[in-house]
C-alpha cells in the first residue's frame, strides 16, 4: 500500500492521453496555468474596490444599546427596565 513507483504514473499518463488525446490536455493545462496567473494577479492588486471599507452606513442600520437613533420606541425601553 505505499506510495506508487515512477511506472505507475507512466501508465496513468498513457491511458489519459488516449483518453483525452494530447491537444485537449495540452489546452486544459494551459487554461489552468492562465488561472493561476489570473489569481496571483488580483491577489496582487491593493485597490481592490470590493474589498474597500465603506465609512457610511446603511439607512436601517439599528444603533446600539446607550446610543440614540432618531425616535427611540419608548415601549421597548419600558421593557427593558422593568
Amino acid at each position: 500500500m505505499g506510495s506508487f513507483s515512477i511506472w505507475h504514473w507512466m501508465v496513468v499518463l498513457l491511458v489519459v492521453l488516449l483518453l483525452f488525446g494530447s491537444g485537449k490536455v495540452s489546452n486544459l493545462m494551459g487554461d489552468f496555468a492562465k488561472g493561476i496567473k489570473s489569481f496571483k494577479k488580483n491577489m496582487a492588486d491593493d485597490t481592490d474596490a470590493s474589498m474597500e471599507a465603506s465609512t457610511e452606513r446603511p439607512a436601517g442600520t439599528i444603533s446600539g444599546p446607550g446610543q440614540t437613533a432618531g425616535a427611540a420606541n419608548p415601549q421597548s425601553t419600558a421593557a427593558r427596565q422593568g
